[in-house]
């Protein structure tokens, strides 16, 4: 899809000037976090397969045009020359599933400025609500302890592309399935789906429910038996169980959405046990997150299953993260590559071509990182890759499964502690000599020329 128009106004009015007086200059943006959000100690990239699709299809078609014509901001010039638009830069960037930290560029542009700058609103778009939602959906598998989630959000997300993309992000950060079943088709994951209590509510009697779709899906059934009486649903589920046991088939679960979850889940396992359906799963659902299953779980509720959707879908706790994308050198009039930084209160940023290069023991588990200038000798991993090459494509993205199973093996290798629900754990990141010299000297410069 040709997303082009997906800007904000000032990226085409700042374009606009920058064809006037710096159409040769080059530029470097970084996209960074300023900070972690409360309750987080780290972070999820996603959504760079987006970015990489969005550069490939970049261009400002005749509509896309005439609507900007008709605004009458622009010059004829201008337009001409976004007529023949085309991203032509280098990007770096992180692959997805790669865990970060505040500060830490996770994507490095270097192109015209005209282009470098045109990208912003749409790069910020797109890492600010899939690293959101990755982040926040790892913390969530965290505090299952093992225990399969799937994404219930579609129906709760912030629009069509939301729920899709959320969906995405969660399976990235360990989620086993969604109930989106057009994201399962667009991006093979697997789908998962019970019965809501109107289907319940439809039948003159629960167990009437219970029996028709136990004969329409006889392989995968899972009853939802919170409608009336809890204890009652569960009892009709178990008669079903032994139905479908005599048919040759096993009930698949039964799922608990409202009530004291603890204490129905160890009701319904001791009767389900008891009555030789104990490869029954309990599925609970219901406003769920990372707070209330650690709870659910450390009072000992006897649930096999998680199905997760509001909390999850929006980050309810943590609905945006602080992304920004700032320039960190510009070419002056000899073509020179000079750093540039901000240097407004509590908004420094850094500056100059930087890399972020990840320490690691003999054990291959990670000690701290260090955000150091690209050239600097520093000891490390270094995360950021070129993906982009004078506009075109040299990063295969790897299928969603290896990014999955990339993102869950780096997680173990971070201290236990950064995981936990509660963790006040803070992941070193160590500014590299080289970079904190370059700061104070060029923000002495910048005062003094201001």
């Amino acid at each position: 899809m040709n997303l082009s128009l997906l800007v904000d106004l000032y990226e085409l009015t700042m374009a606009c000037a920058y064809f006037t007086y710096k159409r040769k200059t080059r530029a470097s943006f970084d996209l960074f976090t300023r900070e972690l959000p409360p309750n987080r100690s780290y972070l999820v990239f996603c959504g760079l397969d987006d970015i990489l699709s969005y550069i490939k299809n970049l261009k400002f078609t005749k509509e896309d045009l005439d609507y900007l014509r008709k605004q009458k901001l622009f010059p004829d010039d201008f337009l001409k020359y976004l007529s023949n638009f085309k991203f032509q830069g280098d990007i770096w960037a992180m692959p997805e599933g790669t865990i970060f930290f505040a500060k830490e560029p996770v994507i490095r542009v270097t192109a015209s400025i005209i282009e470098a700058q045109i990208m912003e609103s749409f790069l910020l778009n797109t890492v600010n609500l899939q690293s959101m939602i990755a982040s926040k959906a790892s913390r969530i598998v965290e505090a299952a302890r093992g225990r399969e989630v799937f994404d219930f959000s579609l129906r709760r997300t912030h629009g069509q592309d939301a729920g899709i993309k959320v969906a995405r992000a969660a399976y990235i950060a360990g989620f086993s399935g969604t109930s989106c079943v057009l994201a399962g088709k667009l991006y093979n994951i697997p789908v998962i789906g019970t019965m809501a209590h109107s289907f319940v509510m439809s039948f003159r009697q629960e167990m009437d429910s219970f029996l028709a779709y136990a004969e329409t899906f006889p392989t995968r059934t899972t009853l939802l038996v919170d409608t009336y009486v809890t204890r009652k649903g569960i009892e009709n589920a178990l008669a079903v169980g032994q139905y479908l046991k005599e048919k040759g088939f096993r009930l698949k679960g039964i799922r608990l959405d409202s009530g004291d979850l603890v204490n129905l889940s160890k009701l319904a396992r001791s009767l389900l046990d008891k009555a030789g359906l104990n490869y029954v799963k309990i599925f609970a659902s219901g406003n769920l997150d990372e707070f209330k299953i650690d709870a659910l779980l450390r009072r000992g509720a006897k649930i096999d299953n998680f199905g997760v959707g509001t909390h999850m879908g929006v980050s309810i706790d943590a609905p945006a993260l602080d992304v920004i994308y700032k320039i960190s050198e510009v070419t002056d009039e000899r073509g020179r590559f000079l750093p540039t930084m901000k240097l407004s209160q509590g908004k420094v940023t850094y500056p100059g071509r930087k890399q972020v290069f990840r320490l690691q023991d003999r054990k291959g588990r990670y000690l701290k990182d260090i955000l150091g200038l690209e050239k600097e000798k520093i000891r490390g991993r270094p995360l950021l890759i070129k993906v982009v090459q004078n506009g075109r494509l040299i990063y295969k993205s790897p299928s969603l499964d290896k990014i999955r199973e990339d993102f869950l093996n780096d997680l173990s290798r971070f201290p236990k502690e950064l995981r936990s629900v509660y963790s006040k754990y803070k992941y070193p990141v160590i500014i590299s000599p080289g970079l904190k010299r370059l700061r104070q000297a060029l923000a002495h410069q910048l005062r003094t020329r201001q």
